[in-house]
């Protein structure tokens, strides 16, 4: 979610900004070591944030002073972990600011900390959860995608609430009607994200699989085929 320019607050703008730092720092820092220790992931460093900047970038009215968009995160969580998805995040987020007018300088902070914390890290949760029970791993990269956007969508409905206490219920009330009113646009897509998410993946076992393999992503898998079980039923060659 993008909430516009100058939407929040000025204290509200300042304090997410705030909390979300220490994560892209962290983030920087996981982005350094990765390109370090595993040069070779670069070019899938690159696609995940660009896979990230695209969906992202497919703006659908909403709320007012927001929007409904896919966002993304999830797969590049998997792929490298929450911390690096918080820095690309960033990255995407400020370049759709100043090229696109998608969200904000000001609310940079809030967008940030929904869309590339919180959303990475409930679809990495979901992720590791499905993997814990040896659920396909098409039902873990969709459960990753579907996670991730619900995630954002539901801390910006919370962002706004807090900004903005409805006069007679407050801000319960508040936070309930945003994310009622963005169900309407955004559950749909995080299914859709989620399929897409899977058609994706498959793709990436195909072109990318000693990469997956390495990065712990297909564990215990060879680079040339993948089985019944993980719920990609693909022989990569």
């Amino acid at each position: 979610m993008h909430i516009a320019e100058g939407f929040l607050p000025p204290v509200h703008a300042a304090v997410w900004t705030v909390a979300a730092a220490p994560f892209v720092v962290q983030g920087s820092i996981a982005v350094v070591r990765e390109i370090r220790e595993h040069p070779e992931s670069r070019l899938l460093l690159g696609a995940s944030g660009a896979f990230t900047f695209v969906l992202s970038a497919i703006k659908l009215p909403s709320v007012t002073g927001s929007s409904s968009h896919p966002t993304g995160t999830g797969l590049g969580a998997v792929l490298f972990k929450p911390p690096v998805m918080a820095f690309l995040g960033t990255i995407v987020l400020l370049f759709q600011a100043l090229l696109l007018a998608h969200g904000g300088i000001t609310t940079l902070g809030a967008n940030v900390f929904s869309m590339a914390i919180v959303g990475p890290w409930v679809g990495y949760a979901a992720w590791c959860l499905l993997r814990i029970v040896r659920a396909p791993t098409g039902v873990g990269i969709f459960a990753a995608m579907f996670f991730a956007d619900i995630a954002t969508y539901c801390t910006t409905s919370v962002q706004l609430g807090l900004a903005f206490p409805d006069p007679s219920s407050g801000i319960t009330g508040s936070i309930t009607k945003f994310l009622s009113i963005f169900a309407i646009s955004q559950i749909p897509l995080a299914v859709v994200e989620g399929l897409l998410g899977v058609l994706v993946f498959r793709v990436l076992t195909r072109v990318a699989g000693p990469e997956l393999t390495q990065l712990g992503v297909l564990r215990g898998r060879t680079p040339n085929s993948f089985h019944r079980n993980d719920g990609v039923n693909t022989h990569v060659s």
